[in-house]
């Protein structure tokens, strides 16, 4: 026991005797590894107001200025312009006057002369989408005196859009 009371002795702090003053007081100075810890900051009690602020902040999204704002939208169009090609691809709305032939029965083929409309534009073929007529006359009837006949005009049918694949 007693090594034990001599080995515990050793291990506690010992104060150094006070030395005498000559009447001066000195303030006792803390120890360096006695930091006095950092004041807390009040802790909060929010009111009504204050979670008001906070649920507006969350749902309304930060304001942009003018030219963000002109920058996105400017982006969002692009994005459309690309969709918008992109669906375009498969097929094309063309114009331009193409003649339909006669067919074998005499009527107009406007298919064909769809298909060579969509054709000249680098598509495979095509379905009319609107057309035009005019009358086409020989020079004969430009003749003074001449009587006109039955077949100095005919009707000539023109593709003018066609829709392309």
């Amino acid at each position: 026991m007693l090594w034990l009371l001599a080995a515990a002795g050793t291990a506690w702090p010992q104060t150094a005797p006070q030395q005498p003053s000559l009447g001066v007081q000195e303030q006792p100075q803390a120890a360096p590894s006695e930091a006095q810890p950092a004041p807390q900051p009040p802790s909060e009690k929010p009111g009504l107001v204050h979670e008001m602020g906070k649920l507006f902040d969350k749902i309304v999204p930060t304001l942009k200025s003018p030219s963000e704002t002109i920058d996105d939208l400017n982006a969002r169009a692009k994005d459309a312009g690309d969709v918008l090609s992109r669906l375009a691809k498969p097929g094309g709305m063309v114009s331009g006057r193409t003649i339909c032939p006669a067919g074998s029965d005499g009527t107009p083929d406007c298919k064909a002369a769809a298909d060579k409309l969509c054709q000249s534009k680098g598509y495979k073929e095509g379905k009319s989408l609107n057309g035009d007529s005019a009358q086409t006359c020989s020079a004969k009837v430009l003749i003074p005196g001449r009587q006109r006949k039955p077949d100095d005009c005919r009707t000539d049918n023109y593709v003018t859009t066609a829709l392309c694949q």
